[in-house]
C-alpha cells in the first residue's frame, strides 16, 4: 500500500494535475458563490472538459470543484440570506443574523474553517474504510452485488427522500431510461424506435448536463433576474476567533463530521441532508437551544463541518460498490467509467494508485480551501454583483458545446435539452431528480447481477437468498422498505384523524 501511495503522490504532484486542481478550485468557489448555481451543476458542466484529460486530473477536477462549491455556498447565505447551494440552507438564518449584527467575518470564518476540518475528517474515514470494505467485498458474487444495488436504490428512495412516493416514481423513470438501447445481457434493442443513435442507450454525460445545468437556465428564465444587494461593503479578518471556537465546541465538530460522513455513505442523501440533520442534532443536544436562529455559532459549526464531510463519505459506496452516494458521485461514476476505471472492489486491486491519488486530491483540495476560500470571501461582494442575465447564456453555451464534444453528435445536444426539460418539469412539481440519476446509473448493474444470479441458480429465486451475506442484505433492504411504508401509512392515518378533530 505504501508503494502505491508513493506512486499516487507522484501522480498528484504532477504540474498539470496541480494546475487542474487549482483551476477547478477557483471555478468551484466562484460558481458555488453565486445563488442558484449548485455544486452539482458546477460539476456537471465540468464533465465535458474531463473527457480530454487523463484519469487522475479528470477525477481531481470533479473532487476539487464539488468540495469548493459546497463551502462557497455559505457565502451568499451569510451576506444575502440566499444559500448558494442547498447544503447551506440549514444554517442560513444564523449566518445572516451574524452579518446583521456586524459580524460577517465570524460567520464566514466558521463556514471556511470548519468546512476544512469536516472535509479532512471525512477524507480520513474514506482513506481507512474504503480499502477495508473493498477487501471484504472481494469475496462477493453477483447475488451479493444484486442486493447491494437494491439496498442502494431502496435507501435512496425510502430514506434519502422526504417524499418516498415521488422519489419512487423518479427512480422508475430512471430505470426505464436505463433500459433504452442494446446494453443489456441479451443484446436486444429496446425502446430505440429504429433510431441508430439510440442503440447505444442514452449518453450519461449529456443527460446529466441537461438535468443539472439546462434546467437551471430554464428556472432562471421564469424567475426574478435582478442581482441581490449585499448588506456589507468590507469584510475584516476571518480567522481571528477560529481556534477559540474549535476549543469551545470540539464535540460539535466531531459529531457533525461523523454524522455527515455516515449520511454521505447512504445513497441518495447528500450534503444538504447531512447539514439539516446535523443542525437539528446540534440544537437537540445544545445547552442553549433558544439561541439557534439568532446568530449563534454552535449549529453553524456542526452543520458546516457535516456538509463537507459528507462529500468524502459519498465516495465510499461509489468506489467500493459503484453505488453513488449523491448526485455528484453519480456524475463522478460516469467520469470513472469514461476513463475505463469501473468502480468496484477490484479497482483497489487493478488501479490502487489511481484510487489513492483520489484520496490525496481530497486532502489537497481541503487544504487549498483555506487560502482560496479566504480570497473568494474578500472579493465576494463583487462576485455577487454579476448580473444573472450575463451568466445564464454563458452556462447554456458551455452546456451545448460540452454535450456536443463528447461524441461530436448533434443528437447529444437534443438529449441534453430533452433531459433539461424533464428535470425542470420534475423539480417544478417537487419530484427529486437524484433518483432518476441513480436509476440510470444502477439500472444496468441491477439487471446484469440479477441475470447472472438466475443463471447460477438455474432460475430458482431462492438462489437470491441462500448465501448468508446475501440473506442479511436482503433482510436489511426489505426491512428498510417495509419500515418506511408502515411509517408512511401511520403518518397518513394520524393526519386523517387529526383532520377529523
Amino acid at each position: 500500500m505504501l508503494d502505491a501511495y508513493v506512486t499516487a503522490l507522484g501522480m498528484v504532484l504532477d504540474p498539470y494535475v496541480l494546475f487542474v486542481i487549482t483551476a477547478s478550485a477557483i471555478y468551484g468557489l466562484v460558481v458555488g458563490c453565486i445563488p442558484g448555481l449548485s455544486a452539482t451543476m458546477a460539476t456537471a458542466l465540468l464533465v465535458p472538459l474531463t473527457f480530454f484529460m487523463p484519469p487522475v486530473p479528470a477525477i481531481a477536477a470533479i473532487v476539487t470543484t464539488s468540495t469548493m462549491a459546497i463551502f462557497s455556498g455559505d457565502i451568499p447565505g451569510c451576506l444575502l440570506r440566499i444559500p448558494g447551494t442547498p447544503a447551506s440552507a440549514a444554517y442560513v438564518d444564523d449566518s445572516y443574523k451574524m452579518t446583521l449584527q456586524g459580524k460577517p467575518e465570524l460567520a464566514l470564518g466558521i463556514g471556511l474553517w470548519f468546512s476544512v476540518l469536516g472535509g479532512l475528517f471525512g477524507t480520513a474515514v474514506m482513506m481507512v474504510a474504503s480499502p477495508a470494505i473493498a477487501d471484504f467485498a472481494l469475496g462477493f458474487g453477483s447475488v451479493e452485488f444484486f442486493w447491494i444495488v437494491m439496498l442502494g436504490l431502496g435507501g435512496a428512495v425510502f430514506i434519502g427522500s422526504s417524499t418516498p412516493l415521488k422519489a419512487c416514481i423518479s427512480l422508475l423513470i430512471g430505470l426505464m431510461i436505463a433500459m433504452i438501447g442494446m446494453n443489456n445481457p441479451a443484446g436486444q434493442p429496446r425502446f430505440t424506435f429504429d433510431s441508430t443513435e439510440m442503440l447505444g442507450g442514452v449518453s450519461l454525460i449529456p443527460m446529466m448536463v441537461g438535468m443539472f445545468a439546462c434546467s437551471e437556465v430554464m428556472r432562471h428564465m421564469i424567475s426574478d433576474s435582478r442581482a441581490p444587494q449585499v448588506v456589507v461593503k468590507k469584510i475584516g479578518p476571518i480567522f481571528a476567533n477560529m481556534w477559540r471556537l474549535t476549543k469551545q465546541y470540539p464535540w460539535q465538530l466531531i459529531r457533525g463530521s461523523a454524522l455527515g460522513t455516515v449520511i454521505g455513505i447512504q445513497p441518495g442523501s447528500g450534503a444538504d441532508m447531512a447539514a439539516w440533520m446535523s443542525y437539528a442534532m446540534s440544537k437537540r443536544f445544545s445547552k442553549e437551544p433558544e439561541k439557534f436562529g439568532t446568530g449563534h455559532p454552535e449549529g453553524l459549526i456542526e452543520a458546516g463541518a457535516s456538509n463537507n464531510s459528507s462529500l468524502a463519505g459519498a465516495w465510499i459506496p461509489a468506489l467500493v460498490f459503484g453505488i453513488p452516494g449523491d448526485s455528484i458521485t453519480a456524475i463522478a461514476i460516469g467520469v470513472l467509467m469514461m476513463k475505463n476505471m469501473a468502480p468496484g472492489p477490484t479497482i483497489f486491486v487493478n488501479n490502487p494508485e489511481n484510487v489513492y491519488a483520489l484520496f490525496l486530491v481530497f486532502v489537497i483540495a481541503n487544504l487549498l480551501m483555506l487560502p482560496l476560500g479566504w480570497a473568494i470571501i474578500k472579493i465576494a461582494t463583487r462576485v455577487l454583483s454579476v448580473p444573472r442575465r450575463v451568466l445564464m447564456p454563458i452556462i447554456l453555451l458551455f452546456a451545448i458545446v460540452g454535450s456536443y464534444a463528447i461524441n461530436n453528435s448533434i443528437f447529444d445536444i437534443g438529449v441534453m435539452l430533452a433531459f433539461g426539460v424533464l428535470a425542470f418539469v420534475l423539480e417544478e412539481n417537487d419530484f427529486p431528480v437524484a433518483p432518476v440519476i441513480l436509476g440510470v446509473v444502477l439500472g444496468p448493474l441491477l439487471e446484469e447481477y440479477f441475470i447472472n444470479s438466475m443463471i447460477k441458480s438455474d432460475g430458482r429465486l431462492i438462489g437470491l437468498v441462500d448465501r448468508p451475506i446475501a440473506a442479511v442484505l436482503a433482510a436489511i433492504t426489505i426491512g428498510i422498505i417495509g419500515w418506511t411504508v408502515i411509517a408512511s401509512l401511520r403518518a397518513g392515518k394520524a393526519g386523517k384523524e387529526a383532520a377529523r378533530g
